[in-house]
């Protein structure tokens, strides 16, 4: 007989009522089972928003087929899913209930369970549960697994206390680690991989009562109570229920203070006792429990007192609670001594594995709630990009880094962490903070004033929320528009960067790190070194990836003069971090061929360490040595010697440091090497202020986002907008002209800030708080006339002119480098835009984007053209310039060139033939001047004498006069007997040779 008729009763009993209260309708001690799935087709195959079983794989190959098919064997109706599967990288299929519906409540049950049809192939399938968040995809992932170890139909029951939060996934909302059971998005399961199979499932369904320990909890306020030798700790032990319901039963509690490396009776008074929450208690009830500790006299460590629970009728805290004893009277907490004493003293106390601990860096997610952060002594997390807490506020960011800081408390010398984060260009995970131009905007800006203040931005809102640790700025050096980091780049012309590089101070303040201590500075890296920038197109081996994590190949007389020379400027200003590219070198002639980066000692400890005279610490990039060749032992000696000080392991930080101990302890590693490494990042711990300020100082939060920040952000907006053509003089609008607004980046708050923006990627959309070009634009010209279309669909008639914001869509690292299914085209939609407008009305055309964009074969139905690069949230600042508040000054950082055949194209090239070169564009703050070469050779005396006086402010003056009066004359006939010239003068000008410049601009001047 089937199964069937058993459930019959039950399916049309609970069919149409919500899951929370089908249980509880029959009074039943033991709940009926209630259908989640029965495949008889009441659950479509679908997608998100939509309620539906879907299929995902890694690649096109991995999704599963599946089908409702019809059999006599079925356990449950008259059919089943059945599905097949030949699975390389990883692939499954989900049940998600609907995104614009609530989740359902699972809370009453015990488990879920479901019929498997059994091959006995003795593999494991993975089963996931959603819990939590805005929707299916927007919840946390519980996993378990059963072992498909039987032939025929078998009823696989799991419990939810079988589910393990999954900590290598990183959701969008909802993640409180907390397996509530209250919002459940649904469920998924991950096939097998490696050989081709078949299965069959049935009658998903929900079962049991819910065990009480799943609907009520003790919690411990902490898991780690700092207290001072001889104060008295009081942990707070509290009850809540799962939809904070009072009590059904009874929770006793017991406590006994016992183990850890405090001495019961010497360190501290023993406590032991018990109580209880009566049946009745309300959710949230506390207790607290007194650990008083005894003074002694002696300088030492801190000490430990765990507090053991246990509990009756609730279920226990994931961990024993602990009482520490603050280190005290140690040299190396005496803030009046100096730095270099404090770390050798602290030094000389630590051992090996903590030490080991020390050079590791985790990701948050992996550590869970950091309960690994004191067990491995671990010396840093960060937050990937997109890693974030829930909410995604500046309040929430604060609280989750000082729940990791409190952990490192709980260790022997309390050394606290180092959290880092990507913020670079602006705090740029935090939904609401002020998002900056990119770095190629504000290479466009030359204006180091406006990349130090930018810093400074920067740095106040990161710092704000805890963290003091910034992994920027990148000092790379473009070379190829076709990589996918072309934007975090200040330009192609290394004298751009370092001019640019003021940024370290607005991020750290003076360079002797004085300021590091302050609660509105970080401690900044420079990366990627080096010569992320000089990949060649076609070399990478990651992935699919094109460029980016390439061969850089170049002379060692290269090496010195574009790649090396802005990380001797970041030195030189007292950058504390430095970070190592993905990227392999090849220096010709010396016949070595490509080093990784990550293992290329010559240049870390050698260059960089020896003669640079770096003295901060080394960090390496994502996993990076996992790219080095040879086995992970091998990686890890071959990366730690070659200078690395910190390696950034996201999620096998217990790995490397068994691994790293185990290479000194065989002697592969030298002891010097890592007391060095340990010296290095205790230093930039202790001038931090660390020791003494572990925790946020969110005395400055209230500026994250502030009319302040933004003000510098829009200012920097509106520097970086580089005017290229201005035909009949189209710019600046007038307040009275009818406007027509056109294209797919007016109005969107996403492309306009570009990859690295509150996801690492990055994403189209509204995505965090800002002004787009489009609403910069009605808030500059309240009573003009401004219609937008997207597409340019709507009616053109009866307007003065048009302007179309154009461009690409955001993208970050090797997934925009070009030919990773990505060009420098626009898009058919845009380019149909272009046309029509500009067809139909004078027109402004605004390219937003990371990198230049073909637009040759338009350029000549289009009156004004405006590189705008990625001005970030402060579309203000682009309608500034438009509308003429503020004058366009901005210059092309990188050479714009004609076509992709042309690239890699840069400024010193022998063969220069750009649509526009480096340092092109007009300006609308002053009017240029007259006379010809008879000004240019009044020019070029002044520039000699400032040149002599070494006045910058006078020199750059000068060349920007003799600038403007070449570009009048050459208009857009730019020649390459043009553009060559020109483009070496604006290197020249950047390097302080302002005579050179202006002879240069000369021989441009008489060519056109």
């Amino acid at each position: 007989m089937r199964r069937t008729a058993l459930l019959v009763s039950a399916a049309l009993l609970t069919g149409l009522l919500p899951l929370a209260s089908a249980g509880a309708a029959t009074g039943a001690e033991e709940p009926p089972p209630v259908p989640v799935d029965r495949f008889e087709g009441e659950v479509p195959f679908a997608s998100q928003p939509a309620e539906g079983i879907f299929t995902w794989g890694g690649d096109s190959d991995d999704p599963p087929e599946l089908e409702l098919a019809a059999r006599d064997d079925a356990p449950e109706g008259d059919k089943v899913l059945s599905g097949t599967y030949d699975i390389s990288g990883y692939g499954g299929f989900t049940h998600d209930f609907a995104a614009n519906e609530p989740g359902h409540d699972w809370s009453a049950h015990k488990g879920i369970r479901f019929w498997w049809d059994g091959k006995n192939t003795g593999k494991r399938v993975n089963f996931e549960i959603k819990d939590g968040g805005a929707n299916g995809e927007a919840s946390e992932l519980w996993t378990t697994s059963f072992t498909d170890e039987w032939t025929g139909w078998h009823q696989v029951e799991i419990p939810f206390s079988d589910f393990a939060y999954r900590t290598d996934y990183q959701p969008v909302g909802g993640i409180d680690q907390n397996l509530g059971l209250t919002e459940m998005w649904g469920y998924a399961l991950t096939l097998p991989t490696g050989t081709p199979g078949t299965f069959a499932m049935d009658g998903v369904e929900l079962y049991g009562k819910a065990d009480p320990a799943l609907t009520t909890k003790v919690l411990t306020g902490a898991a780690v109570y700092p207290v001072k030798e001889g104060g008295t700790a009081g942990v707070r032990i509290s009850v809540a229920t799962t939809g904070s319901a009072p009590l059904a039963e009874p929770v006793t509690v017991a406590y006994e203070s016992a183990g850890g490396s405090a001495g019961a009776g010497t360190d501290y008074t023993p406590v032991k006792g018990e109580f209880t929450f009566l049946a009745g208690t309300a959710s949230g009830a506390t207790h607290t429990v007194s650990v008083p500790t005894l003074k002694d006299k002696a300088a030492e460590p801190a000490e430990t007192i765990p507090l053991k629970l246990t509990v009756t009728g609730a279920k226990a805290p994931a961990e024993t609670p602990q009482v520490v004893i603050d280190a005290h009277g140690l040299p190396y907490l005496d803030a009046t001594l100096p730095v270099k004493r404090r770390v050798a003293d602290l030094l000389s106390r630590m051992s090996l594995e903590e030490k080991a601990g020390q050079m590791t860096q985790a990701e948050r997610n992996a550590v869970g709630t950091g309960g690994d952060v004191a067990a491995y002594g671990l010396g840093s997390l960060l937050s990937g990009g997109g890693s974030t807490p829930t909410p995604n506020t500046a309040a929430a960011w604060a609280k989750m880094i000082d729940g990791f800081q409190l952990r490192a408390q709980a260790t022997r010398f309390q050394i606290p962490l180092i959290y880092g984060v990507d913020a670079v260009h602006g705090h740029n995970n935090l939904v609401g903070a002020t998002v900056l131009p990119h770095n190629i905007g504000i290479g466009a800006t030359r204006d180091p004033g406006t990349a130090e203040k930018a810093g400074a931005v920067t740095a106040a809102e990161v710092r704000a929320t805890g963290i003091p640790w910034d992994f920027a700025p990148c000092l790379c050096v473009t070379r190829d528009e076709r990589w996918g980091r072309s934007y975090e780049s200040f330009g192609e012309d290394p004298a751009l960067v370092k001019q640019m590089e003021t940024v370290v101070q607005g991020l750290q303040g003076a360079r002797d790190g004085k300021d590091l201590d302050r609660d509105d500075k970080v401690l900044a890296t420079a990366k990627h070194f080096v010569g992320d920038g000089g990949t060649e197109y076609g070399s990478s081996t990651t992935g699919s990836y094109t460029i980016d994590q390439g061969v850089t190949k170049v002379t060692r007389q290269e090496l010195e003069a574009v790649h090396l020379a802005p990380f001797q400027e970041a030195v030189d200003r007292g950058v504390g971090t430095v970070m190592p590219s993905y990227s392999s070198l090849d220096i010709i002639g010396d016949d070595e061929g490509p080093v990784k980066m990550h293992a290329d000692a010559a240049m870390i400890n050698g260059v960089l360490k020896d003669r640079m005279g770096f003295d901060g610490f080394v960090i390496s990039d994502w996993q990076a040595i996992d790219q080095l060749p040879g086995d992970y032992a091998s990686d890890v000696r071959t990366s730690v010697n070659a200078g690395l000080d910190m390696i950034m392991v996201p999620s096998a930080y217990k790995d490397f440091r068994t691994t790293l101990i185990d290479q000194v302890k065989a002697g592969r590693i030298g002891e010097s090497r890592i007391d060095d490494a340990v010296s290095r990042i205790l230093t930039q711990k202790f001038k931090l202020g660390l020791f003494e300020k572990p925790y946020a100082d969110t005395s400055g939060a209230a500026a994250i986002g502030s009319a302040g920040h933004r003000a510098v952000a829009r200012t920097a907006a509106a520097e970086s907008q580089v005017l290229l053509k201005n035909a009949g003089g189209v710019l600046p609008l007038k307040k009275s002209q009818k406007v027509y607004v056109a294209g797919s980046n007016a109005d969107d708050i996403g492309n306009q800030t570009g990859g690295w923006t509150v996801s690492w990627q990055g994403s189209s959309g509204k995505i965090t708080d800002g002004t787009t070009v489009l609403e910069g634009m009605k808030k500059a010209a309240p009573g003009a006339t401004i219609s937008y279309s997207k597409d340019a669909s709507a009616p053109t008639d009866g307007y003065d002119v048009g302007v179309v914001v154009v461009g690409e869509t955001p993208y970050a690292e090797g997934i925009g480098d070009v030919g990773n299914g990505n060009d420098l085209e626009l898009t058919p939609a845009d380019q149909a835009a272009v046309d029509k407008v500009c067809g139909a009305m004078k027109c402004a055309v605004l390219i937003v984007s990371g990198r230049p964009q073909l637009i040759g074969d338009r350029l000549g139905d289009i009156d004004a053209l405006v590189a705008s690069w990625l001005p970030g949230t402060e579309g203000d600042g682009v309608a500034d310039v438009l509308y003429g508040a503020k004058p366009f000054t901005g210059q092309l950082p990188v050479t714009w060139p004609k076509s992709q055949a042309q690239l890699p194209i840069n400024v010193g090239d022998t063969a220069y033939d750009p649509q526009f070169p480096f340092g092109w564009g007009l300006t609308t703050l002053r009017t240029p001047p007259g006379g010809g070469t008879l000004t240019l050779k009044a020019l070029a005396l002044a520039a000699a004498a400032a040149q002599k006086a070494g006045s910058a402010e006078a020199g750059r003056a000068v060349v920007g006069r003799a600038r403007l009066l070449v570009q009048q004359k050459v208009g857009q006939d730019i020649t390459p007997a043009v553009a060559e010239p020109f483009a070496d003068a604006d290197h020249l000008l950047l390097s302080g040779r302002y005579a050179d410049a202006v002879a240069k601009l000369t021989e441009a001047y008489r060519a056109a």
